[in-house]
């Protein structure tokens, strides 16, 4: 799916990079705002509920990131002043995919950015920097396992959730199904969770990996259970919502519960006792 024709790169040229090479940057920024729309409007109606804004913003993300580093421009100076200076989440987003390529030389620079993103009240703005995020966790996983530790710890619960999210095995994430441990490590930290909008984010992570590991995630949801934690219990509940389309009683018995409900479907352990 090509969304970029020459029309657009031509003002994608004309309207935003020149204009933030002369310094421009209140033009430019109000002009990625019309690109992004252009962009959306050229996804095909069937696509869009699968690609949407969020491929609209990664595409110019990567076009801006190429074109500015090819003309020798500053991209992280570039990115951190459209970043500060606009107050459109999607614009934001675009500066944080600028961002995210800048990191993959000097992942330092760029974490305040990320931090600042991910904690924003904007949960587009949330959506978008746990994506990009995910570059910078292949790059560089040791450090990166470091910090998320310690966003893990935060009082902030949209940065707990960050966490939880960034870390889900997403395409850019397939290597977490050969390694388990390396998003384990850091989820440990919030199986606890209190607050429902991270505590969602870290059953639905479970719940991703139990496809192709459901043996683990079955052990997982064992130990949560025993825990006698009531937020735990909550995590493990969520974690085998895709578990128990395939082996219900085995759920039932380990949530220790007589009925599963997810969505429209309730799972009950009378009705598989009678056949």
């Amino acid at each position: 799916m090509e969304l970029l024709n020459d029309k657009l790169t031509r003002r994608i040229k004309s309207d935003i990079i020149d204009r933030i090479l002369q310094g421009d940057y209140d033009s430019s920024i109000a002009n990625i705002s019309r690109v992004l729309g252009q962009l959306y409007d050229n996804i095909p109606d069937n696509k869009r509920i699968s690609y949407g804004i969020v491929h609209a913003i990664k595409i110019l993300s990567e076009h801006l990131y190429s074109r500015l580093a090819d003309a020798d421009a500053s991209v992280l100076r570039i990115a951190s002043a459209i970043f500060d200076a606009s107050s459109d989440p999607n614009v934001k987003g675009v500066a944080i995919g600028m961002l995210s390529y800048c990191g993959l030389s000097d992942y330092k620079a760029v974490l305040p950015y990320f931090e600042t993103a991910a904690a924003s009240p904007d949960w587009g703005l949330r959506e978008h920097t746990q994506m990009f995020f995910r570059k910078l966790i292949k790059k560089y996983p040791d450090e990166m396992q470091t910090y998320l530790l310690r966003l893990a710890r935060s009082k902030d619960a949209n940065l707990r959730r960050f966490v939880a999210e960034t870390l889900r095995p997403v395409q850019e994430n397939r290597w977490f199904y050969k390694q388990p441990e390396y998003p384990l490590s850091i989820l440990r930290g919030i199986f606890k969770e209190s607050a429902e909008y991270p505590r969602t984010a870290v059953g639905n992570n479970l719940s991703d990996l139990a496809r192709q590991l459901p043996d683990m995630v079955y052990d997982l949801v064992a130990k949560l259970v025993e825990s006698g934690d009531k937020n735990s219990y909550w995590i493990a509940y969520r974690a085998c919502r895709n578990l128990v389309k395939k082996e219900p009683m085995k759920v039932l018995a380990l949530l220790k519960t007589d009925e599963y409900k997810y969505k429209d479907r309730v799972y009950k352990r009378s009705d598989y006792q009678r056949s």
